[in-house]
């Protein structure tokens, strides 16, 4: 897998999880905090669409994981 592909599962998970320990009809609910959460991930999926670069994607380069051509 390459960066990118990475970075963007990386945030569907934190965003189905997020959302399954913030929504009060989720089973799973734990507090409405966990929606701020959603919203961190959401402005930085925003954020690196427009500047095209992603603090977690340049970390995982540097620790070897191959960029995209």
């Amino acid at each position: 897998m390459n960066t990118w592909q990475i970075v963007r599962v990386v945030a569907g998970i934190f965003i189905l999880l997020s959302l399954a320990l913030g929504s009060p009809a989720s089973p799973f609910f734990h507090s409405s905090w966990w929606l701020a959460f959603t919203a961190f991930v959401g402005v930085n999926l925003l954020q690196s669409g427009f500047t095209r670069w992603c603090l977690m994607e340049s970390m995982l380069a540097k620790l070897g994981v191959r960029r995209s051509a």
